[in-house]
């Protein structure tokens, strides 16, 4: 195995370990859950066929590249350990208030703090710069075909998390909306320069 593929994998095993963990403590320590969401599953069930069938027809080898340079590939790790400490982070930050699925819980505290400044959903802002690192790194291949069904999926539950959140925090949840980007670090600094 390269240096490339061990760093690749360690840094998505640090993550899974992060969060076995971090699910097995919070099952005891967090708070109980006032309200949940889960209208993003109907989509999940229909997305994942479907990804099957267009990765079976399309064919992923087909976009591969072979002969990527060393600079894009040392770019992709460079972003993939990047995003893998924002993604831990922002995890770290939540602490008990994470859930597997969008919740609002008792005594429920909005972060918008420490990663959680720079976007709203830092965590899902994490893992798709770990999934698009990765792909950089691993000649793209079937890592495009991840990488496109995931952001869909945030983006499902983004939705279901923030009208949540928007229930749960009426006033200062639409003021960290306006103040804050949804997944894209520097969004706001972008559309705010150009007018």
């Amino acid at each position: 195995m390269s240096a490339e593929s061990l760093l690749v994998w360690a840094c998505w095993v640090v993550v899974v370990v992060v969060w076995i963990v971090g699910a097995l403590y919070n099952a005891r320590r967090a708070p109980h859950a006032r309200r949940r969401t889960f209208g993003y599953a109907r989509w999940v069930i229909v997305a994942i066929p479907a990804w099957l069938v267009v990765r079976h027809v399309v064919g992923v080898e087909r976009l591969s590249f072979r002969q990527e340079p060393d600079a894009i590939r040392v770019a992709g790790l460079t972003l993939l350990v990047v995003a893998t400490a924002f993604t831990l982070w922002a995890r770290v930050v939540l602490g008990t208030m994470w859930s597997s699925h969008p919740v609002a819980k008792e005594r429920h505290v909005l972060r918008t703090d420490g990663p959680y400044r720079v976007t709203r959903h830092p965590i899902y802002t994490g893992l798709l710069g770990m999934l698009l690192g990765t792909a950089i790194a691993s000649d793209f291949g079937v890592w495009l075909y991840v990488f496109v069904p995931v952001v869909v999926f945030f983006e499902l539950r983004i939705r279901d998390e923030e009208r949540l959140m928007s229930e749960a925090f009426p006033t200062a949840y639409e003021a960290y909306r306006r103040r804050v980007p949804q997944l894209i670090p520097g969004l706001r600094l972008l559309s705010s320069s150009g007018s």
